[in-house]
């Protein structure tokens, strides 16, 4: 059991069969009356987004969710196909299950999969991931570490972001999964 007080974003709770994971909660304090907490639900089963007010300090039921590795094999018109690296089970999951992984997805990469009670319901990414800028306008002579701009860069899952002028079409970077932000060269 865990408290309304405790939830924070990417907590999953059970509740009434269904999963259920906090994507945002607000802690209010009225001047008048008791404290509550405002909660912004994903429906992991579903994909459903709710937003609900609950009394601070209720209990819910945790979610127990297993981790498994997969590797990440390929996208097709059905969803993201996956195989466990430990009995070569293929499985799929859909773009709104993964969510916003799926702009650091890579062919032949494992990551850990979330499964509820032997469905696959996501996908947990590490913090950050090298990927290489397939395109990006040139940089011009003179642009170097302290040249302080920025220009928009294609990586090699289709996702765009914003890198330091010296970055060039080849180079590998590191981008922050959680922001989608440039951090590095890789």
């Amino acid at each position: 059991m865990i408290s309304t007080n405790d939830f924070r974003s990417g907590l999953t709770v059970e509740r009434d069969g269904e999963l259920l994971q906090v994507l945002e909660s607000q802690h209010v304090k009225p001047g008048k009356g008791p404290a509550f907490v405002r909660v912004k639900f994903k429906n992991l089963m579903t994909g459903a987004i709710t937003q609900e007010t609950m009394r601070a300090g209720e209990k819910v039921p945790r979610a127990h969710l297993e981790k498994r590795t997969m590797q990440y094999l390929y996208q097709d018109g059905e969803g993201y196909h996956f195989m466990d690296i430990e009995t070569y089970e293929q499985e799929r999951l859909s773009g709104e299950d993964i969510g916003d992984a799926v702009h650091y997805l890579k062919e032949n990469d494992n990551v850990e999969v979330l499964t509820f009670k032997g469905r696959l319901v996501g996908v947990t990414l590490p913090a950050s991931v090298a990927l290489e800028v397939v395109d990006t306008v040139p940089g011009v002579k003179g642009d170097t570490v302290s040249g302080g701009g920025t220009k928009p860069a294609t990586l090699e899952t289709g996702t765009e972001v914003q890198v330091p002028l010296f970055i060039e079409r080849g180079d590998m970077v590191r981008v922050d999964t959680r922001s989608g932000e440039y951090l590095e060269r890789a």
